[in-house]
């Protein structure tokens, strides 16, 4: 015998991993981008920064 779908419950399950699937690649964006901001190499060369300085 075939069992009875329960379509609500298996609704509930598909959203509940797409969720969990959703906050596992936000929380690693996430830490990409901190590891990104924490790296000694920013956005300026070290070059930009020594012109800079010598203008003021």
């Amino acid at each position: 015998m075939a069992r009875t779908p329960n379509y609500s419950f298996e609704r509930k399950e598909r959203d509940r991993l797409k969720a969990e699937k959703k906050a596992k690649r936000a929380a690693d964006k996430k830490a990409a981008r901190e590891a990104q901001s924490e790296s000694p190499e920013g956005t300026e060369s070290p070059e930009a920064t020594e012109i800079s300085d010598s203008s003021e």
